[in-house]
């Protein structure tokens, strides 16, 4: 249908959608209901390549290109939102960060075990009184005397894979002064004196996923370990963030996807006053409604993975399309969702069916990564040049 998605695509497509039906699927309710970590179908997707699809080879990962990856995050998120988003910090935040950002021997060294699915990688930049205004963060890293060391102390919040992260991509302030110039990241090692993993959120959806604070007290990261040059932090969120929109619209995407055959199977099976509930022309509208928002979310969401994998090539940006993706399919999600949880009626709304987990998951894809509110005044300031 795209002569854009290739065989190795569709090789890719084909075993995601055979793993996450056949391994995922049977653990997906309980690891919701609990809130335990899949880390055993976490290790089996890196050993398949799906924790670092755009890594190169040389450093641990797959060395395929942005649409493989969105591809497979689809069928994922579509059977799990909880091993999607996992897969998606692996990919999108750590790995594009420090893919693009760090050193040889920082990928080495941090990248490739990641990608190889033996260690979890996290990004940390909201903390509890900053959040889309990064420049008001608190966290702060002080050179020493000797210039050996940044010191780091502060308190980060909502932090996806934060309580079982090896190694996170930490921003901080190094210069308060400057604001968002003077931001820096950092690779953090965990197992380092001065970390300490914080409350664990008790979350709505993506219950799987595991999601904390982090606290840094007195925390010496080498200087070996910033990631980049000091003040350069906050460009580093912000193209990161570009490519984590993209993982966050293709879990949408897959979301939606689930709950849309779902309602489609349901209306051909379920019946009322004698007839099948999709002869019901109410019900054909909202079938038909369900299906024109999924494929412009999937066409736009295809739009933004090409243009980042063009503009990787020609150095540009792909801001734009990512969070028209991002805003379009997030909210395409929770539209489905809603509607797929009305069509089944009180069964839709039973945890007898994982409708209810599919609203639920959805709800996070507006918010994370970047609000629809700030999605649109992105999208905004890009099309007028106004702030």
């Amino acid at each position: 249908m795209f002569d854009f998605i290739t065989e190795e695509h569709e090789l890719i497509r084909k075993m995601a959608r055979e793993f996450a039906r056949n391994e995922i699927a049977p653990i997906a309710a309980e690891h919701d209901r609990t809130g335990a970590f899949p880390i055993e179908t976490v290790r089996k997707m890196g050993e398949l390549g799906f924790m670092g699809i755009e890594v190169p080879e040389e450093y641990g990962g797959a060395g395929m290109d942005s649409l493989a990856y969105v591809l497979a995050m689809v069928e994922i998120s579509k059977v799990c939102a909880s091993h999607g988003v996992i897969m998606s910090v692996n990919n999108s935040l750590f790995g594009d960060a420090v893919n693009h950002f760090g050193s040889d021997e920082q990928k080495r060294k941090y990248l490739a075990p990641v990608a190889r699915g033996e260690k979890i990688g996290a990004y940390s930049l909201t903390e509890p009184m900053s959040g889309s205004d990064a420049g008001t963060m608190r966290t702060r890293a002080v050179l020493d005397e000797a210039g050996a060391h940044y010191v780091i102390d502060g308190l980060k919040s909502w932090v996806t894979s934060a309580p079982v992260a090896d190694t996170i991509v930490l921003f901080a302030m190094t210069a308060p002064e400057k604001k968002h110039r003077g931001i820096t990241a950092f690779l953090i090692e965990t197992d380092r004196p001065g970390f300490k993993r914080g409350r664990t959120e008790p979350k709505l959806g993506i219950r799987a996923s595991a999601t904390s604070e982090i606290v840094f007290e007195g925390y010496e990261c080498p200087v070996e370990n910033r990631l980049g040059e000091e003040g350069q932090g906050f460009k580093i969120a912000m193209r990161v963030l570009d490519a984590g929109r993209i993982g966050i619209a293709a879990q949408a995407l897959g979301i939606a996807e689930a709950a849309f055959e779902a309602s489609v199977d349901y209306a051909r099976e379920r019946e009322a006053f004698g007839r099948k509930i999709g002869q019901f022309q109410m019900i054909q509208q909202k079938l038909a409604d369900m299906k024109v928002k999924i494929d412009a979310a999937r066409l736009l969401t295809y739009q933004a993975a090409l243009a980042k994998r063009e503009a990787l090539e020609t150095g540009g940006r792909f801001t734009m399309e990512s969070s028209v993706a991002k805003l379009f399919a997030s909210e395409a999600a929770m539209w489905v969702t809603t509607q797929a949880i009305q069509l089944h009626g009180g069964i839709g709304y039973s945890k007898e069916l994982p409708l209810e987990r599919y609203f639920r998951d959805a709800k996070i894809t507006e918010i994370y990564e970047g609000t629809s509110e700030i999605q649109r005044l992105v999208i905004a300031r890009m099309l007028t040049g106004l702030r």
